[in-house]
């Protein structure tokens, strides 16, 4: 017994024999029949062995379901031995025809579903009581190993796994939002689904190996896979379609949304705000499922019940207000991850490096924190973050193996910080955010034209000019007139009147190389 296969788990499996008759496996013997008429259709002549693969059905009830299709003439043994696992089967002309008109109206073939009674009952049994959890020391040391300091985040991702609430997350590009939230599955112990659910015939599908991970032991009966609790991920390509389940005709199956595939785990909505349909509609679909921890499945039009126990966790970069109370009662818990410690930083570089076996010389640290110290202490000033030192680490690996050197060393380094297009940026005083931002020309009449041209220097003006009696000036369009106002009266500057005068995208006027030459010809 340990924390991932716990007395609870081991109850599960003992549920989860494999059945061996069409009673015990809870499905209808024509749709089993179906089943695997299909398949011998689709081969034309197969074995028994690849009908058990296929279907997962024991040998005891494909005996007597194909000696049923044998005796209705639907298909016939053709060759094998005394063994009933090498007999294989052939179509008839008459099962070629009924095959045909079941794919049309219902095509899939593989593993036999379970029943959506005996899903709802196992589902039920793992997860009612399944908070609060008792995470082990060891559980936590072996999913935090890799991550340097912000001791602060850690402790808030594993409060949110114990109660199964939801958490918000929030900073700066680069703080390692999306890698750190990526651990709290390793928090939580594991799930038991099936791989296909039966519902009027119809099937829905539940495992999805792109996001479910099978852990080492499982159960007997293979309709059923014991799996790690998911991590899904979903970020600025997520729709409101793509959170509803929806038929894939070719499959003959309900795909499921992450809503569902995020069963027993976590569901992250990474860079909330930055898809294409709006934030609130996405969050307000969401309420629901993360109230109750079921979702609604229309098979046919016929409302199905399923579970979605889910930690929703969300991630951005923008303003915390794009969540209004409603949503954050659902993920109470929350971290503002501040860009990091130089040292930190340094730590994450050399841990890259090591990750990708590169021999290296001990100085380039230094030089590296030297990007990031501050301008009195003779750096650069940059402000440092995760995201850079994973990124350095993996152009450096680019740029030794593109010079032909057996190791990093400054020389490299140097070629890897010109490299990376956000460190180029940030030495040409260029911020990313605001390239795409608006600029805003307002007119501000006033008769005191000197004082106000001396004030709005420190105001963050983009560029100023003068009349007689007005100041031109340009501003970011998150600048409000309201607030140009404010900061004028605070220096006892009366403003007669203020217009908007005009209104445009920025652009740079220079590709980067241009002013990246600019630049290097400027030090020499």
């Amino acid at each position: 017994m340990n924390y991932y296969h716990d007395s609870k788990m081991e109850t599960i499996f003992e549920i989860l024999k494999q059945p061996k008759t069409i009673e015990d496996i809870q499905l209808s013997e024509p749709f089993v029949n179906d089943l695997i008429l299909k398949i011998i259709t689709s081969y034309g002549t197969v074995k028994t062995s690849t009908i058990n693969d296929i279907t997962c059905i024991h040998w005891d009830i494909l005996e007597k379901c194909l000696s049923n299709l044998e005796k209705e003439g639907l298909c016939a043994p053709v060759s094998g031995s005394f063994l009933f696992s090498s007999v294989q089967y052939s179509i008839s002309k008459k099962g070629r025809e009924k095959a045909t008109g079941i794919s049309e109206e219902n095509p899939y073939i593989g593993v036999a579903p379970v029943s959506y009674e005996d899903y709802y009952q196992i589902m039920d049994a793992q997860l009612k009581g399944r908070y609060p959890i008792e995470i082990t020391p060891d559980v936590v040391k072996t999913t935090f190993k890799d991550v340097i300091g912000v001791d602060y985040a850690k402790e808030s991702l594993i409060e949110s796994c114990i109660i199964g609430k939801g958490i918000f997350i929030y900073g700066p590009p680069g703080t390692g939002k999306t890698f750190l939230t990526g651990k709290m599955s390793d928090l939580l112990p594991p799930v038991v689904i099936p791989k296909f659910v039966e519902f009027g015939g119809k099937i829905i599908q539940i495992y999805d190996p792109d996001f479910h991970s099978m852990c080492p032991e499982q159960p007997e009966d293979p309709r059923w896979v014991k799996i790690h609790a998911p991590f899904v991920l979903t970020g600025a390509e997520l729709s409101l379609n793509k959170l509803e389940t929806n038929y894939n005709v070719n499959k003959g199956v309900y795909e499921t949304s992450p809503i569902i595939k995020a069963n027993g785990g976590i569901l992250l909505i990474d860079d909330l705000g930055r898809q294409r349909d709006d934030p609130e509609l996405i969050l307000n679909r969401l309420i629901v499922p993360m109230e109750n921890k079921k979702d609604v499945v229309y098979v046919r039009g016929i409302p199905v019940i399923v579970h979605c126990n889910f930690i929703p966790a969300f991630s951005t970069n923008l303003d915390i207000s794009i969540m209004d109370e409603a949503h954050l009662r659902r993920a109470p818990l929350h971290i503002f991850l501040k860009n990091p410690d130089i040292i930190e930083v340094a730590e994450v570089f050399k841990m890259n490096l090591d990750y990708l076996e590169e021999k290296y010389n001990e100085n380039i640290f230094e030089r590296f924190m030297n990007v990031y110290s501050s301008i009195n202490d003779g750096g650069e000033g940059l402000k440092p973050t995760f995201a850079h030192a994973r990124d350095v680490a993996q152009i450096c690996q680019a740029v030794r193996i593109n010079r032909g050197k057996d190791i990093i060393d400054i020389d490299v380094l140097e070629g890897s910080l010109e490299r990376h297009i956000l460190i180029v940026l940030q030495r040409m005083n260029i911020d990313i955010a605001q390239i795409t931002r608006k600029t805003r020309s307002f007119r501000i009449k006033t008769s005191q034209v000197q004082e106000t041209l001396d004030a709005l220097t420190e105001f963050g003006t983009i560029k100023i000019t003068h009349e007689s009696d007005a100041i031109i000036l340009d501003l970011d369009d998150n600048i409000t007139p309201v607030q140009l106002v404010g900061f004028l009266h605070q220096r006892n500057i009366n403003v007669d009147r203020i217009d908007l005068i005009a209104e445009s995208d920025k652009e740079l006027r220079s590709s980067l190389l241009e002013i990246h030459e600019n630049l290097q010809l400027q030090n020499k």
